[in-house]
Parts: C-alpha cells; sequence; structure tokens
C-alpha cells in the first residue's frame, strides 16, 4: 500500500462526490476533509493485501476508488463474501466489535481508500458529533444489508441441500 496525502488527491478524492456513496451520506463537507486530512490514505495496486486474518481490527477502511473483495476466513481457509466498491467499507465490523479481523480484504482493482483508525473516529464524535450520528446510522445500514445478504445465501445454500 502506497500512502498518499489528501493534498496530493484532492481532485480525485472531492468530498462533494464522496458523500454520494453509502458512508459518507448525508456527512457535511467538513467532517469528510477532516477524515481526509487526518485518516490514512492508501493507493493500492490490484491483488494487494489491506490486512489479513488475525491482525488487529484497529481502524476500518472506506474505498474511495476502486473495490476490494473480503475473504472470510475458517478453517484455515477463506470465502469470498461481498466486494466493497466505492463508498463502502471494510474492516468496520472488527473495529467495532474489538476482535482481530476474521478475513482478509484485498484490492479487486487499482484503488485509493481511507484507513480511519479508532482514534480518529472517536475524535469525528468529539469535533462533529452530527455527522458522527450519521456515519454511524450509515454504517450500522450497510451492515444490515451484508447481513440480510449473507443471510439470504445461507437460505438458498440450506434449502438447496
Amino acid at each position: 500500500m502506497e500512502p498518499v496525502s489528501f493534498t496530493s488527491l484532492r481532485k480525485e478524492l472531492d468530498p462533494d462526490w464522496l458523500q454520494s456513496g453509502s458512508i459518507f451520506g448525508a456527512i457535511s463537507r467538513d467532517a469528510i476533509e477532516f477524515l481526509l486530512q487526518n485518516g490514512r490514505i492508501f493507493r493500492v495496486r490490484k491483488g494487494e493485501e489491506i490486512f489479513a486474518a488475525g491482525t488487529p481490527g484497529d481502524s476500518f477502511f472506506i474505498v474511495c476508488q476502486g473495490a476490494l473483495d473480503f475473504y472470510k476466513q475458517h478453517r484455515g481457509e477463506h470465502a469470498y463474501t461481498r466486494t466493497a466498491e466505492p463508498g463502502g467499507e471494510v474492516g468496520f465490523v472488527a473495529m467495532i466489535a474489538l476482535h482481530e479481523h476474521v478475513g482478509k480484504a484485498v484490492a479487486r482493482e487499482d484503488s485509493i481508500v481511507l484507513e480511519i483508525p479508532c482514534a480518529l473516529f472517536a475524535e469525528l464524535h468529539e469535533k462533529y458529533p452530527f455527522d458522527f450520528g450519521i456515519m454511524t446510522l450509515n454504517l450500522a445500514r450497510d451492515l444490515a444489508r451484508i447481513v440480510r445478504k449473507l443471510s439470504d445465501i445461507l437460505v438458498e445454500h440450506a434449502i438447496g441441500h
């Protein structure tokens, strides 16, 4: 992963455009710029691993451009579960649950991601409480959608067997 500054990517990471994504939806431009300026932005190449199973879940990643695939690890093997596209996230469950990552995230294509560590997420709460609340709702909504999709897959699999 290649760290890059928000200043160098300002045109590529327009806060107004980012607001159209799921996680940043309805978040103020100021709060988005705060996260971009204080978070860690990375360019990742197709096939590059963002995090691995067993690594600390002390941050999460928002896809700003590109796409990331998530593979759940179970009994030593990895299985694809979902793709996070622009405006989506990976790693939030581990961070909020205070546990290690239970899978790996891999760049599906060349991408730009924003890493938000726990401390920055807490600072967002202090400096932009309304935006923090909206972002938390957006994250919860995304998780609910993922749970629904995965439960549909489980039911379809159970019915098929």
